[in-house]
């Protein structure tokens, strides 16, 4: 009898690390790197991760934040991360200029940039002021509004915070409705509606950040890229139904990162952040890249001279075939 209960201990020890080791297997290491510090308008990843949504598709996701001497593009290109947060716009100059990119998640649906106006003006009637950027910000759109309209900005670059531009360092400021605008609200700056150019309300209506990855990666993981793009939907979905409690979640990123912010403007970015995920024809949380759009940053960017050729919807999407660096570079000696 006691070695019938010890043969019968031996096996459910047995049974028990072989389960251990099963979920461990299961368990897929993945990296993926945010575009900023941990903020509200990454609050559906973190969900995701917090409430088992990636755990339960076998995902040990990991969440990163770029630093000001590794950016997200540097990241992925060094195989440090298998995901990265880019705009639309600067995935199709990456993917333009050589480095094939898939994109397996779009959140954005609007664009969110903006100019404000220190003096309380029309930023469209001050030609030649000085124009706050963010150093670390391609600023596509304000380069390009610039160029079409004629505006002959003089670009002041800066690191971080609006103190540049409450000060008067500045005339103009391009901001983020998400961000900069809040902050300036915040702050008790007075914004009439005139001063404010919104990027969207002028033709320049583009998506903005999504989840990219490298194509090679893109062809070897495709069902590990789907479950990721699942459980972050998922994370969004619960995020918009339980905003205090998403937002108890952000916060705990935010200490555990030592970023300098508060609950009262975190709250108002997931608003905004929630309002932006909301498609502009239908009104829902649609999770896709719009052709329409893509193609109008592509001819935006190829009459600025960013990029001398379109990327296609079936290329951002990983449908056609891959177009190595060496292609591209024959195709800008032609």
């Amino acid at each position: 009898m006691r070695n019938k209960m010890i043969g019968q201990k031996k096996g459910i020890l047995v049974f028990c690390l072989l389960w251990f080791c099963m979920c461990m297997t299961r368990a897929e290491k993945f990296v993926f790197t945010t575009a900023w510090t941990p903020q509200a308008e990454f609050a559906g990843y973190y969900v995701a991760k917090e409430k088992g949504f990636y755990k339960d598709v076998g995902l040990d996701v990991i969440i990163q934040s770029p630093t000001l001497t590794s950016s997200v593009y540097h990241r992925l290109e060094t195989d440090e991360c298998q995901a990265g947060m880019f705009s639309m716009i600067s995935a199709i100059d990456i993917i333009a200029n050589g480095t094939p990119l898939v994109n397996i998640l779009q959140t954005s649906m609007n664009s969110s940039y903006l100019i404000v106006s220190r003096w309380g003006k029309n930023p469209m009637e001050e030609k030649g002021k000085r124009i706050a950027v963010y150093v670390s910000e391609p600023n596509y759109l304000a380069f390009i509004m610039s160029k079409k309209s004629q505006m002959n900005y003089e670009w002041v670059f800066f690191t971080g915070n609006v103190n540049v531009f409450l000060s008067g360092g500045v005339d103009l400021m391009s901001a983020v409705s998400y961000n900069e605008y809040l902050l300036l609200k915040q702050a008790g700056f007075d914004m009439p509606e005139k001063s404010v150019f919104r990027f969207k309300d002028h033709g320049y209506n583009i998506q903005e950040n999504g989840v990219y990855v490298k194509r090679d990666y893109y062809d070897t993981h495709r069902d590990q890229l789907k479950r990721f793009a699942e459980a972050s939907k998922k994370g969004w979905e619960w995020a918009a139904l339980h905003p205090d409690q998403t937002l108890d979640i952000v916060m705990k990123y935010v200490r555990d990162a030592h970023v300098q912010t508060n609950r009262v403007i975190q709250k108002l970015m997931l608003e905004e952040i929630l309002r932006l995920q909301l498609d502009p024809d239908s009104g829902r949380r649609e999770f896709r890249v719009r052709p329409e759009m893509l193609k109008k940053a592509c001819t935006l960017m190829q009459d600025f001279g960013t990029i001398d050729r379109e990327v296609t919807y079936g290329e951002l999407m990983g449908q056609t075939a891959k177009t190595t660096k060496t292609e591209t570079t024959t195709k800008k000696a032609k």
